[in-house]
């Protein structure tokens, strides 16, 4: 009963948490105040380099997402960035293995959904197979998850907390599968896109 009652208080004050207007969509922010309760063990030492890299195996990009890693859009934010002001690009028919990681006790996940969405309360499935964290719509807290999927349709897509009411509140970045690419990119915020490497 108390744990029922717990998670059912964790989940409203969650929700009231998302309710709150977005900031503006200033994307990386390095200087926001520290959230409370973070697990910082889990992020420790990951830089804008480990974001998105080469894998060993051939066409295979690693890519990871850290939610609320600055108190930026009120800590909804993927590696500090949220609104989409991050975009991976992704060559077709390649393997992308996610490492999600959630140091806030606030529950947040990661599952890649069409761009449009990211305007709906609720993400529902994701576009490809095993393209989520299990449960998605229950999220983790203090803790991490991994996933992989083929990115075998071109398109507009986001990677983006699929916990209710976070990507309309611009937890979400941006994705975007291309048959034209050459090789993945990462551009954050305005800086220029790079290779991974």
């Amino acid at each position: 009963m108390t744990r029922r009652l717990f998670s059912t208080l964790l989940l409203a004050a969650s929700f009231a948490f998302a309710q709150q207007p977005a900031a503006p969509p200033a994307g990386h922010d390095t200087h926001a105040v520290d959230i409370p309760g973070l697990k910082k063990e889990l992020f420790a030492g990951i830089t804008e380099a480990d974001f998105l890299k080469l894998s060993d195996k051939p066409k295979t990009v690693k890519v990871v997402l850290v939610a609320t890693l600055t108190s930026a859009n009120y800590g909804m934010n993927f590696n500090g960035y949220s609104h989409g002001k991050a975009v991976f690009t992704i060559p077709k028919d390649w393997t992308v293995e996610v490492t999600f990681i959630n140091p806030s006790p606030i529950p947040h996940s990661a599952i890649v959904v069409e761009k449009d969405m990211t305007k709906k309360l609720q993400m529902g499935a994701p576009c490809f197979d095993g393209a989520s964290v299990p449960k998605p719509e229950v999220g983790i807290s203090l803790n991490k998850a991994e996933f992989q999927f083929v990115a075998d349709e071109e398109g507009e897509y986001a990677f983006a907390c699929g916990f209710p009411a976070h990507a309309i509140n611009g937890h979400w970045l941006a994705l975007n599968v291309s048959a034209d690419a050459k090789a993945p990119t990462l551009q954050l915020g305005d800086k220029p896109a790079v290779d991974a490497k």
